[in-house]
C-alpha cells in the first residue's frame, strides 16, 4: 500500500492494517525458517510498511497531544 493511501486512513483502520501486516510477517518468518519461502525480499517490504504505519500512528498521537 502506498504512503499516500495510508495518510488518508483513520487511526483505527491503520491499527487493523498493522495487525494484518504483522500476521503476514509472522507467516513469512515461519516459511523462511522452513525453507519454503521463495521471495525473501517480501519480508523487507512488509517490515517497511509496518514502520510507515507506526510512524503515521505516532505522528497522529503527537499532534493530538499537542492540541
Amino acid at each position: 500500500m502506498e504512503l499516500k493511501e495510508l495518510k488518508t486512513k483513520k487511526i483505527s483502520e491503520l491499527h487493523n492494517i498493522l495487525a494484518d501486516l504483522r500476521d503476514k510477517l509472522r507467516g513469512f518468518r515461519f516459511k523462511d525458517s522452513n525453507k519454503q519461502l521463495k521471495n525473501v525480499r517480501g519480508i523487507r517490504s512488509v517490515k517497511r510498511e509496518i514502520a510507515q504505519i507506526l510512524t503515521l500512528i505516532n505522528n497522529n498521537n503527537k499532534e493530538n497531544n499537542n492540541k
